[in-house]
Order: C-alpha cells, then structure tokens, then sequence
C-alpha cells in the first residue's frame, strides 16, 4: 500500500461521515429524538478527525501519484487547495458536535437552537467536501472533469461521428 492508497481509503470517511451525520441530525430533529441527535453528533465529530486524517495523507499521495499525472496536475493542485476548505469545514461541524453534546450531558436538554445550528453548519460541510471529493475524482477519471476528456468509443478516437 502506497501513499495515494491510503489517501483513497480515508478521504471516504469524512465525505459519507458527514453526509451521514447530517441526514441522520436532521432526522433526529424533525423526530425531536434525543438519541439519533446524540448519536449523529458523534458521528459528526468522528468525521471531522477523519477529515484531519485524509488532509494528513494528501501529502503522502501527492508523492506518490505526482510523476505519472501529466495533464493532471492542474486537478491536484485544486484538489489540494480545496482539501483545506474541506478540513475546516469539517472541523467546525465536529467541534460544534462535541459544543453541543457537552451542552446535554447529565441528562440536560440538548439546545434545539444549537442543534439546528450545527445542522446548518453539517450541511455546509457536507457541500463543501463533496466539492473537494468531485475534484480529488478528476485527477484520475478525465471523464468527469467538466467539458474535456470524455470517454470515447473507437470512433469517436479515430474522429468519426458515433
């Protein structure tokens, strides 16, 4: 296993950790379910260190895959920038997590304006790491980066209408 192994393994995480946490917080809210709102809390703050962990292996990745990527590099570089936003983004939601599931332990009521405060924030990192995720996919896969390197069968190679 190589750096951009690992990096492909972890970045998962953040990116359906969060999808996942803010689903299931918005759940918990229109439920008012004390429980699903706990627990996608910490799912939430879960995600946020997983996103500290796939911006740490972004490095080891970028080693490894940057002598081969060609026309890529454009991809990467925005990818790595981007990666940033997600962290933070991420991390805000996770620290807003834990904010909130310290504001509800021993049997308080967790605050409902801080949960949907932390909702809010979810969902705006949940955009922002899909974002950065769509761009990390576009440095290996031309078929998805915007308006060039779409897959072609044999005509389409030799210039031919299909």
């Amino acid at each position: 296993m190589n750096g951009a192994h690992l990096h492909l393994i972890v970045t998962h995480l953040p990116v359906l950790g969060v999808a996942f946490g803010t689903v299931l917080l918005g759940f918990g809210l229109f439920r008012k379910n004390r429980v699903l709102q706990q627990v996608a809390l910490s799912v939430l703050a879960l995600a946020g260190l997983a996103a500290g962990a796939a911006y740490l292996t972004g490095e080891g990745a970028e080693e490894a895959i940057e002598s081969s990527l060609g026309a890529a590099k454009p991809f990467l570089e925005r990818h790595e920038e981007a990666g940033l936003f997600g962290l933070v983004a991420a991390g805000i939601a996770g620290v807003m997590a834990l904010i909130v599931l310290a504001n509800g332990r021993k049997g308080r009521p967790i605050s409902r304006g801080l949960v949907v405060l932390n909702l809010v924030i979810a969902l705006v990192a949940s955009g922002t790491l899909a974002w950065v995720a769509n761009l990390g996919g576009q440095i290996g896969h031309s078929e998805i980066r915007s308006g060039q390197g779409a897959p072609t069968g044999e005509a389409g190679e030799r210039g031919e209408s299909q």
